[in-house]
């Protein structure tokens, strides 16, 4: 069984934007239909939708869904509001590089509309972001079968954070190679880090891959050396916000450790991607914003204080892994491998071809 729960959809009329409020996992399954672009921003922000591309996916919606309510007459108007509503989406976080992404394609597809009349170009908008969301669901399966390629039944397999259907639109990053290989008798044995302070890992993952059947254990974070050291684990599938031009990548914080581990004991580090997620315009991990996040979600994360009063903490919400750690980058067009700056840009090359 396969992710069902869409994480970021439109309602049946088109005119807000529906989300599965990821902070309730996975004792409760709450639906928000939001059409405001305060309620979107903070949607965002405190990760009621969270995950790279469904970021992406409900930031194109979002945007859809408060420029549909415009009162606006004339498209010079029209494309003020709209410029607003983006810019301001745009700053609820700045690491998913998914975010800019999606809202830059629907600016891109209002200018080209821009001749047109404001009803027009609705429809143009309305037509984008339902387009960002099917792409991204074919993207999954592509990514889900070139991993799979990799990987052989009844391995092991280790991962950090969220990158499955709930993250995406269905099959997810990460997790895909396990949805495929499940329906194919695999036969995976899956360990999930809890990926603390928000425990992503633990509320998210694990509610996933259990309710798709899939045989899954949740370890904490500081567990992982000894289960690799175990011989429990086979390869390492993470997901990520973004990847720089070198192959530098962010993705949720203790994914360079998981990585340092892998590689000291000869474990392959796969990382598994939408190419949407590839900046070329980042040089390399030094120049990626790290998004630095409350210091409650780790002294009074879920309503019980663990932090004496008084005593700073310190919560950057993702890190960086350098290239050299990675084995391989899977995207929907394809396996990357080292040298990562050749290979990815080449990668785009052939796209523009």
């Amino acid at each position: 069984m396969l992710m069902t729960v869409i994480p970021a959809k439109l309602n049946e009329t088109k005119d807000k934007l529906i989300l599965i409020d990821q902070t309730l996992l996975p004792n409760e399954e709450k639906f928000l239909e939001l059409d405001r672009a305060e309620d979107i921003w903070e949607a965002i922000k405190k990760l009621r939708v969270r995950g790279a591309p469904a970021i992406g996916i409900a930031a194109a919606f979002g945007l859809y869904v408060c420029s549909r309510k415009s009162q606006a007459t004339n498209v010079a108007d029209f494309k003020k509001e709209f410029v607003e509503i983006k810019d301001y989406l745009a700053t609820s976080r700045p690491t998913a590089v998914n975010l800019f992404w999606a809202l830059e394609r629907m600016m891109k597809r209002f200018e080209r509309e821009e001749d047109k009349t404001v009803a027009e170009i609705k429809a143009a908008l309305l037509d984008e972001s339902e387009k960002i969301l099917a792409e991204d669901q074919a993207m999954g399966k592509a990514i889900g079968a070139y991993g799979l390629s990799l990987l052989k039944p009844e391995m092991g397999l280790l991962t950090h954070c969220n990158a499955g259907g709930i993250a995406t639109s269905g099959y997810g990053t990460a997790l895909a190679p396990m949805y495929l290989g499940h329906k194919k008798g695999y036969n995976f044995q899956v360990y999930v880090d809890e990926t603390r302070p928000l425990l992503q890992g633990s509320r998210l993952t694990a509610y996933e891959l259990n309710k798709a059947g899939i045989d899954v254990t949740v370890i904490c974070d500081n567990m992982a050396s000894l289960v690799i050291k175990e011989g429990k684990i086979d390869a390492v599938l993470v997901g990520c916000d973004r990847v720089a031009a070198n192959g530098d990548t962010a993705n949720k914080i203790g994914t360079s450790g998981v990585a340092i581990l892998a590689k000291e004991y000869n474990i392959p580090m796969y990382i598994l991607g939408p190419t949407s997620t590839i900046d070329l315009n980042t040089p390399t991990g030094a120049e990626i914003v790290i998004e630095l996040r409350d210091e409650n979600e780790i002294g009074k994360g879920f309503g019980v204080k663990t932090v004496p009063t008084g005593v700073k903490a310190y919560n950057p919400a993702f890190d960086v892994t350098e290239a050299e750690y990675i084995t391989a980058i899977i995207t929907e067009k394809g396996i990357i491998r080292p040298p990562y700056r050749e290979n990815l840009r080449k990668l785009f090359a052939e796209e523009d071809e």
